[in-house]
């Protein structure tokens, strides 16, 4: 089986651009937006970003680990056979697609796949 390494971290925000002044100024992290709701952050070792949206939207409440895989509809089965719960199903993100699960004890995790 391929491994499917965390390739991405998503933090909550209430204020995207609040976000990028503060750790742009403490870190020295640049960005890229993907409208009003979201920045993509990078030169922090890991790629991630900051989430406007609201929680109806698909915002999650707490940071988001996000793992890459080649084939997000079986990842999906295998998640749910194993005893996750799917709580936001696939959608489309700019540069692939998404859903979101919780594991056993509860923690929130996505599945992406890319273009």
């Amino acid at each position: 089986m391929p491994k499917s390494p965390i390739v991405y971290l998503e933090l909550p925000a209430n204020d995207v651009a609040a976000c990028k002044s503060f750790y742009g100024t403490l870190f020295g992290w640049s960005f890229r937006d993907f409208g009003p709701d979201y920045a993509e952050f990078n030169d922090s070792g890991l790629t991630g970003g900051f989430n406007g949206a609201t929680p109806a939207e698909g915002r999650s409440k707490f940071p988001l680990a996000v793992i890459e895989c080649n084939d997000l509809e079986a990842m999906e089965k295998r998640i749910v056979a194993a005893g996750g719960r799917i709580t936001l199903p696939i959608f489309a993100f700019p540069g692939g697609r998404r859903f979101h699960f919780t594991d056993p004890s509860g923690n929130e995790l996505a599945v992406m796949q890319r273009e």
